[in-house]
């Protein structure tokens, strides 16, 4: 399933996101929003001004890396009986 970001150099967020997609060994697009037709690419499909963005394939997700995290888990189908695969204790 294919994975596209959208985030900013600067967002702590989008930082997180990549490393928890890259530890998770998800292969991902990431889109720079400070590029404006990025940024405008990104409110045409979402309707939000915000980052980090994250598709999983037609499924978006916005807002925190802690709030997006479990619902890109399951989107990608990494929850097994309520917890994510290879997440440590």
């Amino acid at each position: 399933m294919d994975v596209v970001i959208y985030t900013t150099p600067t967002c702590p967020d989008c930082h997180a996101l990549k490393r928890w997609l890259q530890a998770s060994g998800i292969p991902y697009e990431e889109r720079d929003l400070t590029d404006r037709a990025i940024m405008e690419e990104a409110k045409a499909r979402t309707g939000v001004r915000v980052a980090p963005i994250t598709f999983v394939g037609d499924a978006f997700f916005y807002g925190t890396f802690a709030d997006q995290r479990p619902r890109i888990a399951a989107a990608l189908g990494l929850i097994v009986e309520g917890a994510e695969k290879g997440a440590g204790s």
